[in-house]
C-alpha cells in the first residue's frame, strides 16, 4: 500500500498540468467557434457592448429585407445576410417615439437613398387635349347699309388675306346715288347763301351740309370718296365697300351682279393675330383650374415650337355626353402659324404655387389615415414624421406643414423602414404602458410588506 502511494505522488504534478492543458484548449476552441457562429455579428457586438457595460437583450431578430420575417434567435436570410437584432428602447438616443435606428450595412443593403426638401414653384398639371378655333371677338361679318347691286368684287376668294381699309366690292345703289345729289345740292345752297346778311340762314345752311355728310358716312361711304365728290361735284354710279379690319376672308356670301339688301352677309373676316383653343377638362380637375392660369400648348403641325397661353374663360355647364367642361385658353398666333380647327396638346399649369416645400412623391408613406416621411436625424437614424399635403405634380408633392426645406428625407426603402418604425413605436407604448402599470399598483408591494410583517411576526414568535 505505501509503495502504491509513493507511485502516485510521483506522477501527481505531470497529470495536473495536463488536464489543466486540456481544459485551455477546449475553452479555446470554443470560443473560436463562436466567432465562425451564423450569429457572430450579433455575437461581436453584445461582446462589446458586454466590455463596456450596456449589454442589452433584444427581444427577437428581424428578417433585414422582411420585416414581416422575424426569429427569436440570431438567423440568416436566404441570401446569407444576418438577421438585425431589435431592441426595446429602439435606438435609446432620445429621438421621437418610432425613431429607428439602422446600421450602415443594413442601409446599405436594402438601398436607402436620401433627397433634400427644396423650394420651388409648383402647380398641378392638366393634360388634355385642344381644338384652335377662331377669336370671336375678331370675326367680323360684313352687310351693306343699302339696297343694290354688286359691280364688282375685287375680293372673290376665302382665304385671301386683306388690311383694314382695303376695297372689298364696288356697288350700284340709288339710295347712295340720291345721297350724293343732296349733298350736292346742300354745298351748292351753302355757297349761295354764305353772304347773307342774317345769321339764321347761314346757319341753316351749314347744318344742311352737315346733315347731308353724316348721311354718306353711315352709309359706308369713304371719306376719300366724299373729298373727291366734293372736289369734283360729280355723282359717282358705283361706290366701295372697304373692309374695317385686316384679317383672312372666311366667307363669301355674294357675287357679281347680285342684289343685296342690309339682310344680305357680304363677307366674314377673322383677325387671326390671337386664336382660342377650346379644351375638355374632368369633373375631378376642374376645381383646379382657375382664370388666368398659364397653358403651353404643343402641335404635331408645328414640330419644335411651344405656344405659350392662359386660361380666358370656364363654361358654366358640362357636356352631357363626356361629363367634361369646356375651357376656353387664348394664344397669341405670330406668323399665323395657328389655323383653326388644328388640334393640340395643352398642357395646363393650375392652381401654382411659388416658393412651395416640395418633395420626391416617392417619399411619402401613406401609412393608415396618416401621410409620414422620414426624414434622416443623423446616419443611419429616421425620424417618422406626420405632413400636411397639398398639390402634386409630375413626381412632387407639396408639403404644407411637417417639413421644412433643406431637411433631409428617405426617398427609397423607407416602407421597410416604417415597418419597423410602426414594430418601434408600439413596443415603446407597450413599455410606456407597463411602466404606468407597475407605478400605479402599490397593492402588490403592500401585499409583499403584509406577508413580510406577518413572516416577521412568525419568526418573533418563533
Amino acid at each position: 500500500m505505501n509503495k502504491y502511494l509513493n507511485t502516485l505522488k510521483q506522477y501527481q504534478t505531470p497529470i495536473t498540468i495536463a488536464v489543466i492543458t486540456l481544459v485551455a484548449g477546449l475553452a479555446g476552441g470554443y470560443w473560436l467557434g463562436a466567432i465562425n457562429s451564423p450569429g457572430t455579428t450579433t455575437g461581436t457586438q453584445t461582446t462589446k457592448q458586454a466590455q463596456t457595460g450596456t449589454a442589452k437583450k433584444p427581444l427577437f431578430y428581424r428578417n433585414p429585407m422582411n420585416p414581416s420575417v422575424t426569429s427569436p434567435v440570431p438567423a440568416k436570410d436566404s441570401m446569407g445576410m444576418d438577421y438585425v437584432p431589435v431592441y426595446a428602447d429602439g435606438g435609446g438616443d432620445g429621438g421621437p417615439v418610432g425613431t429607428v435606428k439602422i446600421d450602415p450595412v443594413t442601409v446599405q443593403n436594402i438601398g436607402v437613398r436620401i433627397a433634400t426638401a427644396e423650394k420651388q414653384t409648383l402647380s398641378r398639371i392638366i393634360r388634355t387635349v385642344g381644338r384652335v378655333d377662331y377669336d370671336e371677338q375678331r370675326l367680323t361679318r360684313l352687310h351693306p347699309k343699302t339696297e343694290g347691286w354688286i359691280e364688282k368684287l375685287y375680293i372673290d376668294k376665302t382665304g385671301q388675306r386683306i388690311r383694314k381699309g382695303g376695297i372689298l366690292l364696288s356697288i350700284y345703289s340709288p339710295q347712295l346715288v340720291s345721297s350724293q345729289q343732296e349733298y350736292l345740292l346742300a354745298l351748292s345752297n351753302q355757297a349761295e347763301l354764305i353772304k347773307s346778311p342774317f345769321k339764321n340762314i347761314r346757319k341753316d345752311a351749314n347744318d344742311m351740309v352737315r346733315t347731308a355728310r353724316d348721311r354718306l358716312l353711315l352709309l359706308d361711304v369713304p371719306l376719300h370718296q366724299i373729298r373727291n365728290l366734293e372736289k369734283t361735284r360729280r355723282v359717282s354710279k358705283t361706290l366701295h365697300i372697304h373692309s374695317p379690319s385686316k384679317g383672312i376672308v372666311v366667307k363669301i356670301g355674294a357675287r357679281k351682279g347680285q342684289y343685296v339688301t342690309p339682310k344680305t352677309e357680304l363677307y366674314q373676316l377673322a383677325d387671326l393675330s390671337r386664336v382660342w383653343v377650346y379644351v375638355d377638362v374632368y369633373e375631378n380637375e376642374l376645381a383646379w383650374v382657375r382664370k388666368g392660369d398659364v397653358a403651353r400648348m404643343d402641335l404635331a403641325g408645328i414640330p419644335g415650337k411651344t405656344f405659350r397661353g392662359r386660361v380666358s374663360h370656364i363654361y358654366p355647364y358640362a357636356e352631357a355626353k363626356t361629363r367634361t367642361i369646356k375651357v376656353r385658353l387664348h394664344f397669341r398666333n405670330p406668323g399665323m402659324l395657328l389655323k383653326p380647327n388644328m388640334f393640340a396638346n395643352v398642357t395646363i399649369h393650375a392652381n401654382r404655387k411659388v416658393n412651395a416645400v416640395v418633395v420626391p412623391s416617392e417619399a411619402i408613406v401613406r401609412s393608415g389615415t396618416r401621410p409620414v416621411v422620414f426624414v434622416v436625424r443623423a446616419p443611419g437614424k429616421f425620424e417618422p414624421r406626420e405632413v400636411t399635403l397639398g398639390i402634386s405634380s409630375d413626381g412632387k408633392t407639396q408639403i404644407l406643414k411637417g417639413i421644412d426645406a433643406g431637411e433631409k428625407i428617405v426617398v427609397s426603402s423607407q416602407f421597410l423602414i416604417d415597418s419597423e418604425s410602426s414594430l418601434r413605436e408600439a413596443i415603446a407604448k407597450m413599455t410606456e404602458t407597463n411602466k404606468t402599470k407597475d407605478k400605479d399598483s402599490p397593492g402588490v408591494k403592500q401585499h409583499g410588506d403584509h406577508q413580510g410583517k406577518k413572516q416577521q411576526h412568525g419568526d418573533h414568535q418563533g
